[in-house]
């Protein structure tokens, strides 16, 4: 592990001139507020920051330098795990999320949320983007402890599966249908700038009243289908990276990273101008490897979206302080999606449910300097995705048998090594490429690793709430839009002004 600078050890008396650390949390007398922007399918490498030689990310570059940086953060391989994970603190299959569709994307009922526990902690929270994690009515997110939602439907806007899972009729990147607060409405504009809008004008809101926030801006792009105005895609058009000429679906993936780039800009240009930079945490994540453009450019990595080699799920994770003296700081220690509740609820003064096990552990030793050494976890990865019965099309076809599929597409990790599959051993300290399986060199430690992995599959087998659940249902988010559109219609949103 990187030695953790020796300023770190300080970062207590820097962070706020208000805040106090006593045991059992960080507390402010006025407590610093919390803006959380996970964007979909962008991988690791797709940043300029991060060496991708065309893409242009200033502001996000820009970020990356002002932040922390954890270097070897790792996420789940698709999207609505890794959002299960962040909002429960634990693993997501222990969560019953086993998919990102087929009723298989739904957060059990019993979860605690960072949302809840930041209200506990006298938080407003609010979510404006995508959810993805139950549109039934009491998985939605003003059931799972948010104070304002501004989202749209199913896992990706337009999308429609068997189940519950669906988007609006009409929908579209430009000029998104989203539902706010209970209320349809009438978006214009193209979806980012529209979530990115609505998050500012309500957290501006938030601090005229003194009202300390979590917004959590999870954006819907960079995800397929690959749509964004020309303006963003044509510098991209016909390029060359690697040798490779760019199609148009990557070229309008990098387009689409472009705009929240922009958006980014306007946060930060927003924060300085309404005084939120010297109390706001700003962190930046993504939610999975590349969806398009690990193919061009991947950072030296294997393995892209839904893969469980290390592209397909250590993702880019930026966390800037108030008046930090950390900007630069790089800590290469593995951490997880399932860090982030205990993180959050630590600098919120926040406490965590006694009857709960969380699987994530709070990352302010790191950030502070407390520790200088970190335990050496061992942390498992699955794909899921398998079959499920009744399902149309593919998804219907294939063993629907979990056990069946516990071997199947996983991976186990810890500092050092990563166990892909029983055949497949990589020194990942030295050999980030995974160019080089050394399991006939250290068969021991291949065996141990698998057998706690199958010891982990045990532990979370029963867990996997939504394996069973029907296929024939209502879709309550596609109904409420159509009763609301035949009783009063479809009103028009009102954009913040900023």
């Amino acid at each position: 592990m990187k030695q953790l600078l020796g300023s770190q050890r300080t970062f207590s008396a820097l962070f706020f001139s208000s805040l106090i650390c006593v045991t059992g949390g960080v507390i402010a007398e006025q407590k610093p507020n919390i803006i959380f922007l996970l964007t979909d399918d962008q991988g690791y490498g797709d940043l300029a920051c991060h060496g991708h030689p065309l893409l242009k990310t200033p502001n996000l570059d820009k970020l990356h330098g002002q932040s922390i940086r954890f270097t070897d953060h790792q996420v789940s391989p698709t999207c609505a795990p890794t959002r299960a994970a962040l909002m429960s603190g634990k693993d997501p299959f222990r969560v019953g999320i086993t998919h990102t569709i087929l009723e298989r994307e739904r957060m059990d009922l019993k979860t605690t949320t960072v949302a809840n526990i930041l209200q506990d902690a006298g938080y407003e929270t609010g979510i404006f983007g995508k959810w993805h994690l139950g549109d039934d009515d009491a998985y939605q997110p003003e059931m799972r402890g948010f104070d304002e939602v501004f989202i749209h439907g199913a896992g990706g806007i337009g999308q429609n599966f068997a189940g519950t899972q669906g988007a609006v009729p009409g929908t579209s990147y430009f000029n998104p249908i989203i539902k706010h607060n209970g209320v349809f409405e009438q978006t214009k504009g193209y979806c980012t700038d529209v979530f990115f809008k609505q998050a500012m004008g309500w957290m501006k809101s938030c601090a005229d009243q003194k009202k300390p926030f979590f917004a959590y801006i999870p954006t819907n792009a960079p995800h397929g289908p690959f749509i964004v105005s020309d303006a963003y895609k044509k510098p991209y058009l016909n390029k060359k990276v690697g040798g490779k000429k760019l199609d148009s679906a990557t070229s309008a993936f990098y387009g689409m990273i472009t705009n929240i780039d922009d958006n980014m800009g306007i946060l930060l240009e927003k924060m300085d101008k309404w005084g939120l930079s010297d109390n706001t945490i700003l962190v930046f994540m993504t939610d999975n490897g590349s969806a398009r453009g690990a193919r061009f450019f991947n950072a030296g990595m294997k393995g892209a979206k839904g893969s469980v080699d290390e592209g397909g799920s250590r993702v880019p994770f930026f966390v800037r302080l108030p008046k930090s003296k950390q900007a630069g700081l790089e800590i290469d220690t593995m951490t997880r999606h399932f860090d982030i509740l205990p993180t959050l609820t630590e600098i919120a003064g926040g406490k965590l449910p006694k009857n709960e096990k969380f699987n994530g552990m709070s990352l302010w030793p790191l950030i502070n300097g407390e520790k200088k050494e970190w335990e050496n976890r061992t942390t498992y990865f699955h794909s899921g995705r398998w079959a499920k019965k009744g399902a149309p099309g593919r998804w219907g076809k294939g063993d629907t048998n979990p056990d069946n599929h516990k071997y199947g597409k996983f991976a186990v990790r810890t500092e050092q090594w990563r166990l892909v599959g029983k055949d497949e051993l990589y020194d990942i300290q030295k050999d980030l490429g995974q160019k080089k399986n050394v399991i006939a060199a250290h068969p021991e430690v291949a065996a141990r690793l698998l057998k706690e992995y199958g010891a982990w599959w045990d532990r979370v087998r029963p867990l996997m709430t939504n394996e069973d659940a029907p296929l024939d249902t209502g879709k309550p988010f596609i109904e409420q839009f159509n009763k609301q559109k035949a009783d009063q219609g479809i009103p028009a949103w009102k954009e913040p002004k900023l």
